[in-house]
């Protein structure tokens, strides 16, 4: 059975919410207002927040279409998505359809347009945009009023849990670059103007194929287990696998997730990307299933870490289990400046 066809059994009706002006789907729990207790994340004098500061519980990320013209215009809307909201954490990214004629905007040099993967089936739908907003809360948001000059493209929410478990049952972010290390995020996170590249990919996941498999072998195709997260073979989530040790295969099998994902050469740890995850249920393109990931991840090059590490990701025993749809290449701007040169 092919991918689709597993997706497409594990629900009955995964059908996208489309509303007047775009796409959206929901996360695990109401998309609503509420009180929120805590201060946003904030960013430094360099960097935007919500990047290198630990994933909020609640997320909403919003793919935009610009419809002003001019500098004036387009720094209105800037203004407009990064009105600050008490408890709430912006993140505001730059696609490559904002660049060059239209406003003048210099291209980031390493802004490409996401490309389909091996694996993917892009819904154009649910797919790039001209500015990506993403907000973060530990409590439900409320999704924003509409703004003069924009059209939403897509939006999706979701939500980290307490146990950074994903729907699969295994915890996400284990093997980041630590976010403390400033000379690593300068050199794997961080382009010279103080700005990042993001990658976003919305990933449906075929939950009852996984579920029929038993936890023995859904331990092999990530190759952690799946109580403590420790890599197969280890003790503790944070143990580095130990491949040269292991060439076979016998302990972590080589198309296993984390091995494929980070096999621990010189050359695959200049690769490293900085990984946020939100889960989502409900919602979605027909096809897709009814629940999956929201996968956001930052660096310097995106060539040189998503799109490497996806590339060795091909094939891998995890695949058949997901369904890449959307998402999207963008820029994360610096802080400050709204129009930055871009270096």
């Amino acid at each position: 059975m092919g991918r689709r066809s597993l997706l497409l059994a594990a629900t009955s009706g995964g059908v996208g919410l489309a509303t007047g002006c775009g796409h959206s789907a929901s996360g695990g729990g109401p998309v609503t207002g509420g009180s929120p207790a805590v201060e946003p994340r904030a960013g430094t004098a360099t960097h935007q927040p919500g990047i290198v500061s630990p994933p909020l519980a609640y997320t909403l990320l919003t793919a935009y279409d610009v419809t002003v013209t001019g500098r004036d215009g387009l720094t209105a809307v800037l203004r407009a998505v990064t009105a600050p909201q008490r408890g709430h954490t912006v993140t505001v990214s730059w696609g490559l359809s904002l660049f060059g004629t239209r406003f003048g905007l210099p291209h980031p040099p390493l802004l490409t347009s996401m490309p389909a993967f091996t694996a993917d089936v892009l819904d154009q739908a649910w797919s790039h945009g001209d500015l990506l907003v993403q907000i973060q809360s530990e409590n439900p948001i409320t999704t924003p009023a509409g703004v003069a000059g924009l059209t939403v493209r897509w939006r999706i929410a979701g939500r980290h849990a307490a146990t950074a478990r994903n729907h699969f049952g295994f915890r996400e972010g284990a093997g980041n670059p630590d976010p403390a290390d400033r000379e690593l995020m300068d050199d794997l996170i961080w382009e010279p103007g103080g700005g990042t590249y993001q990658v976003v990919r919305l990933i449906g996941m075929a939950m009852p194929s996984w579920e029929s498999e038993p936890v023995a072998a859904q331990e092999r195709i990530i190759g952690r287990h799946r109580d403590n997260g420790a890599p197969l073979g280890g003790e503790r989530e944070q143990d580095t696998p130990d491949y040269t040790a292991d060439p076979d295969g016998v302990t972590i099998a080589l198309d296993a997730h984390i091995r494929r994902a980070n096999p621990r050469t010189a050359d695959s740890q200049a690769n490293r990307i900085l990984r946020r995850g939100w889960s989502y249920t409900g919602g979605g393109p027909p096809g897709t299933g009814d629940a999956g990931q929201i996968f956001v991840c930052y660096q310097r090059d995106p060539e040189k870490g998503f799109a490497a590490t996806q590339h060795r990701l091909a094939g891998e025993a995890m695949e058949k289990y997901l369904l890449p749809f959307g998402g999207g290449y963008f820029f994360t701007p610096p802080a400050g400046d709204p129009f930055p040169p871009v270096t």
